[in-house]
């Protein structure tokens, strides 16, 4: 179907037949760990108060939405990719992929697919990129709660299996504290080896075991 790059909220279809989702991503950036996408049908007969992006909301507040959105939304779905998909792929593609999925697994079909950013992942149905959306569109901002707190917990779960890296405090981002850990340790089967500072660390320990490892 034919995707469109739409910077202007008023521009929006508002046919009544229309059945529109949100969607967005979580976890980009980091170092280790999927990346998360989440696609949100919001219910017009109950509203959600203090939807924005997710980036903008504190923890407490992002914690006390999810279940909310989840809870009130016509329908809700969240996906992943892998970080083997991602070091396969790379970011963007992989990213695309996870929205796709997201997209695919609601249990409503949409008719036009509303994505935060200026690309469209390739989907059956029709959509519009809308930058800044994750701020300017209220489903958009739910998928952005529902997909990174869904992250947040796969990363505090990632860290009982690997405490050794703190991804609790950090969440796989490259902090000071993260790339510490990761020069002392090494790469863990979840860190991504497409991104530069874990490919540097690999080639380090690599060397350092004779080219062996």
């Amino acid at each position: 179907m034919k995707n469109q790059n739409l910077g202007l909220f008023d521009d929006l279809p508002e046919s009544p037949d229309e059945i529109i989702c949100g969607v967005d991503e979580a976890g980009r950036g980091p170092l280790a760990g999927p990346v998360f996408a989440a696609a949100v049908i919001l219910d017009p007969a109950r509203p959600i108060e203090g939807l924005r992006d997710s980036k903008k909301l504190n923890e407490a507040k992002r914690d006390m939405l999810a279940p909310l959105i989840k809870a009130q939304a016509l329908a809700w779905a969240i996906a992943q990719a892998s970080e083997e998909e991602i070091d396969k792929h790379n970011i963007l593609q992989a990213s695309m992929l996870a929205m796709r999925r997201a997209v695919e697994a609601l249990s409503t079909v949409p008719t036009l697919a509303l994505i935060d950013g200026n690309r469209c992942p390739v989907m059956k149905i029709q959509s519009i990129a809308i930058v800044g959306g994750d701020d300017k569109v209220e489903a958009i901002s739910a998928a952005s709660i529902l997909a990174k707190t869904a992250r947040d917990a796969a990363l505090v779960a990632l860290h009982a299996q690997y405490p050794q890296y703190c991804f609790d405090q950090h969440k796989g981002y490259g902090t000071a504290l993260h790339l510490e850990r990761l020069r002392e340790h090494g790469a863990s089967p979840v860190h991504r080896r497409s991104f530069a500072p874990v490919r540097e660390v690999i080639e380090v320990f690599s060397l350092r075991a004779g080219g062996l490892a």
